[in-house]
């Protein structure tokens, strides 16, 4: 017979590990190692997205709202335990920012080291882990497989002859059953099942002969097939003890509540928002936009020349030849003297904060929804009039304009008391200007 044989002739019959050919389940282990070492890479780079994603959005947040808080209403103890929430949430995100490093930068490149270390690729493709289990595999089997074949052979030659003996002892008894009895026919018909006996002796013997020495052959091949399983359970071994290993690291590396910075993170919010003074607050607020503010109080004053030269609204002054009064011109030029603003004229370019919807109701003590009950109501809006500028004006204050001489402007308001208009630019801006220093455009 042939040294080779060809697995393929040859049936399993059971799904037992010993079966031809079912080695090969415990070599796509090797090939499946590999894989799941992929796949576990893939999962700790999606953790790590996530990890950035919701680092990014807590830095984000925070940034929104501590500026919302700062412009905002609220003040004192109470600003600072909100103002809290964003802090936590900026020292939550590096820590998430260093959990993504962490899988990345150390998990990641771990599993991938090791998976380069574990398995070597091939020119001709595939895994040399995976040819050696094969080899391995397949040389423990081939004698036990070959003897196999060869009673698989001898069985079926058995069989067969068992087959034919029947046949020719049905034959020989139809023949003797009949009447017109050939003795030359019933002779052969004789010979013909002597014959199939002894062919059916012959395989039987054979058959047995070559069951026996496979069965001889199956402790060296349980023992054979047994050492290389072991040396691929060793491989897998290394495998799940790495593996296991990597992921308590991970968990090390998720586990923020055994960060000592995490935990601190909660304690600073706690002691913040728990250090919160009300009678502080009410303090705080009551001195400085309430009846603790200072005031001053009108008192007699004896007339004096230097009256007529009022200064400006905050009293913003600009070094000239001599008195440095906002009331006298400043370049020595022909321009007319600036006026001073009152408190009629910068309110009515003051803007109230908007943060709430809500904060448009008028104010009860009002009269004219400026919050000043001393005040007249306003006058009706006049048309607005196209003037132009006579002189350079550079605004001093944030409700001012600036122009230069020659530049058209639109007068929407009359003028006041103190000598301020209030006007509009050609882009679109509003605000208070001196009246004489404009003319009407006829």
């Amino acid at each position: 017979m042939s040294g080779s044989y060809d697995e393929s002739m040859i049936d399993v019959s059971s799904d037992s590990f010993w079966e031809v050919g079912n080695y090969k389940r415990s070599v796509k282990r090797v090939d499946d190692g590999n894989r799941l070492c992929n796949d576990l890479m893939s999962c700790l780079h999606e953790r790590a997205r996530i990890e950035k994603s919701y680092a990014q959005q807590l830095t984000e947040w925070g940034k929104r709202w501590r500026q919302l808080i700062e412009k905002g209403p609220q003040y004192g103890t109470l600003e600072q335990a909100c103002s809290a929430l964003c802090t936590e949430a900026e020292k939550v995100s590096e820590l998430h920012m260093e959990v993504k490093s962490a899988l990345m930068g150390e998990d990641y490149e771990k599993l991938k080291n090791w998976q380069r270390d574990s398995y070597h690729k091939q020119m001709i493709g595939g895994y040399k882990e995976t040819k050696e289990a094969e080899d391995g595999f397949r040389k423990a089997q081939k004698p036990w497989a070959k003897k196999l074949k060869e009673m698989e052979i001898m069985k079926k030659s058995y069989h067969s002859a068992c087959k034919e003996e029947k046949l020719a002892a049905s034959r020989e008894n139809n023949s003797k059953l009949e009447s017109n009895n050939n003795p030359e026919a019933q002779k052969k018909l004789q010979e013909k099942v002597e014959k199939c006996q002894q062919e059916a002796q012959k395989t039987k013997e054979r058959y047995q002969k070559s069951l026996e020495e496979l069965d001889k052959l199956t402790p060296q091949y349980m023992e054979n097939m047994e050492q290389v399983f072991e040396q691929w359970q060793q491989f897998e071994d290394k495998r799940i003890c790495f593996f296991r290993e990597l992921l308590l690291e991970v968990k090390q590396h998720l586990d923020l509540s055994s960060n000592h910075r995490f935990q601190t993170i909660y304690h600073t919010l706690e002691d913040t928002v728990s250090a919160t003074d009300v009678e502080d607050d009410l303090k705080w607020f009551r001195s400085n936009h309430g009846p603790g503010m200072p005031m001053n109080w009108p008192q007699f004053e004896d007339w004096s020349i230097d009256l007529n030269r009022t200064l400006s609204r905050r009293e913003k002054k600009k070094p000239s030849e001599g008195v440095t009064l906002t009331g006298i011109s400043q370049t020595g030029s022909d321009q007319p003297v600036q006026p001073a603003k009152t408190s009629n004229s910068a309110s009515s370019t003051e803007k109230t904060p908007d943060w709430s919807d809500e904060d448009t109701g008028a104010n009860p003590f009002s009269t004219n929804g400026d919050g000043n009950p001393f005040e007249d109501e306003p006058a009706a809006p006049v048309v607005s009039v196209a003037v132009k500028a006579l002189y350079d004006y550079e605004g001093q204050e944030q409700d001012e304009l600036t122009f230069k001489a020659g530049e058209e402007l639109t007068k929407i308001g009359e003028e006041d008391d103190q000598g301020w208009c209030r006007g509009r630019l050609k882009d679109g801006k509003t605000g208070l200007y001196p009246a004489n220093y404009v003319e009407d455009i006829q």
